[in-house]
Order: structure tokens, then C-alpha cells, then sequence
């Protein structure tokens, strides 16, 4: 397996297809959330992904500081459910932790997380920093990582 970090414009029309394809495949059909996943956003955004082969198991985004949040952001973590249990998604935020605060020099990443991780995303330095709100009807806080 290999792990990709790309801009928006240095992917490959196949790489930009399986991300959205797998984003479609869980956020969309395995969770029933019908929402607008194309937002936008992904054309500023860093894209970090795990290839198994030519298939992408893994993807989040890492969004510059005015996009999504005043800081930068962390969005659409995201792993394909036969990779689940093998510690990719805690290496894939590591990635992106490290990628922001030592590649792009930011002292601050916020995101906005489905409830349930709660304890994954505090496990890895988070705070959480709202309250709980219903975002595409499932129940998410906003949490805040201060290097």
C-alpha cells in the first residue's frame, strides 16, 4: 500500500474519481446520508490517500485557513469498510497532523467530527470545542488540535 499527497490539480482524473467514489460509497450509501459532498472545497484542498494497488482505501482532505475554518481543517476522513480495524485511519490523521504543522508550518487544525469519534480524535491531541450539533442529521463537535 502507498500513501499519496497531493493538491487538487496534481491528481489523476482515475485518483479524483476513487476519492469521490469512496466517499460516495460510505458518507452516502453506507451512512444514508444523502448530502452535497461536492462542496467546492476540494479544489483548495490537500488530498491524503492510501492506494492498495490502483484501488483508494483511505482519503481526507487537508484545507487551508479560511475555507472551512479560520484554521486549517481537516474534512472528509474517510476509510473503505473491508480496511477498517488496521490502525489506517490513526495513521492517516498522523500523516496529515504532521503534514500541517511541520510542511505548512500551522500551530492550530479544526474539524468538524461525527460524534462516535470522539475519543479517536481526542486520542490524537484534539479538543473538543462545541457543543453537539446535527450536521446531515448525524450528530457531530467541532474539535481543535494546538500544536
Amino acid at each position: 500500500m502507498e500513501w499519496v499527497l497531493k493538491q487538487f490539480n496534481q491528481l489523476s482524473l482515475d485518483e479524483l474519481y476513487g476519492i469521490v467514489q469512496l466517499r460516495l460509497e460510505v458518507f452516502v450509501v453506507e451512512q444514508n446520508c444523502p448530502y452535497q459532498d461536492l462542496d467546492g472545497k476540494d479544489q483548495s484542498a490537500y488530498h491524503l490517500f492510501l492506494k492498495d494497488n490502483d484501488v483508494i482505501v483511505a482519503a481526507l482532505r487537508v484545507l487551508p485557513e479560511n475555507v472551512a475554518y479560520d484554521e486549517t481543517a481537516i474534512g472528509r476522513l474517510i476509510v473503505k469498510e473491508v480496511y477498517r480495524g488496521q490502525k489506517i485511519a490513526k495513521a492517516m490523521m498522523e500523516k496529515a497532523i504532521e503534514f500541517i504543522t511541520d510542511d505548512l508550518g500551522k500551530d492550530k487544525i479544526r474539524l468538524s467530527g461525527q460524534a462516535y469519534l470522539t475519543d479517536f480524535y481526542i486520542g490524537l491531541g484534539f479538543k473538543k470545542v462545541s457543543e453537539e450539533y446535527l450536521e446531515d442529521g448525524i450528530k457531530h463537535y467541532e474539535f481543535l488540535y494546538e500544536a
